[in-house]
């Protein structure tokens, strides 16, 4: 499938009510709103097509972008490659499908992950901080849990949103995972504050730290 017929095909499914809801959450013009469920049957169709994908990246449209990261092979693109394509993303719903489908993935993010946590890039920073709560969690042995809590206390408050969030759930991840660091990292959200206000919706968690630990903590019993 060449890029014309995948545009095609893309903007074929176009449904007003995503497109206007995709506009509320922050994505600009350069979009067809396509529902998700939708790009996931046509990446389905398509399968693994690293050169299409990255053609689709090229066009910087919101779908075509979604679309890509479901078809790209990430273990052909280089670290530099990868690095550009997340300081790229200007939604932070790309930037989260990248972090899942594409960085995770990368057999150097390791080395990426070290990178993006000393960078001031809000999306590079975003995804540094996401790999680092899969640390947390699965290879904690990788990390100085300790010097992550002094980060967190004196950086979240001030961070961009983009990068405070995945902080944000590193510092939850640490209170969850690691009981030894429960009560620090109640402490720090406590302190902070961040998201102690947050609307949730109906059913479910409040990102604030404190809550979201306590509630987590609770299902393991």
């Amino acid at each position: 499938m060449t890029l014309k017929e995948t545009l095609e095909q893309l903007e074929a499914l176009i449904d007003e009510r995503t497109r206007t809801h995709n506009i509320k959450k922050g994505v600009g013009d350069n979009q067809y709103g396509v529902k998700l469920g939708d790009i996931r049957k046509v990446a389905k169709k398509i399968k693994a097509n690293h050169a299409l994908a990255l053609d689709l990246w090229k066009t910087e449209n919101f779908d075509a972008r979604m679309l890509a990261m479901l078809i790209i092979n990430p273990k052909e693109l280089s670290v530099n490659e990868l690095d550009a394509m997340v300081r790229s993303v200007t939604y932070v719903r790309v930037a989260d499908w990248i972090n899942s489908y594409v960085v995770k993935l990368h057999p150097d993010n390791e080395t990426l992950r070290q990178k993006w946590m000393l960078d001031d890039h809000p999306m590079a920073s975003r995804a540094g901080w996401n790999l680092t709560s899969q640390r947390v969690n699965k290879n904690p042995e990788m990390i100085d849990i300790p010097a992550l809590l002094d980060r967190i206390e004196n950086e979240m408050s001030m961070a961009a949103p983009e990068a405070q969030w995945t902080m944000n759930f590193s510092l939850v991840e640490i209170g969850v995972h690691h009981p030894d660091y429960r009560r620090r990292a109640i402490e720090i959200g406590e302190k902070l504050g961040v998201y102690s206000e947050y609307p949730s919706v109906k059913g479910c968690t409040s990102p604030f730290a404190p809550v979201w630990i306590k509630e987590m903590v609770s299902r393991q019993v």
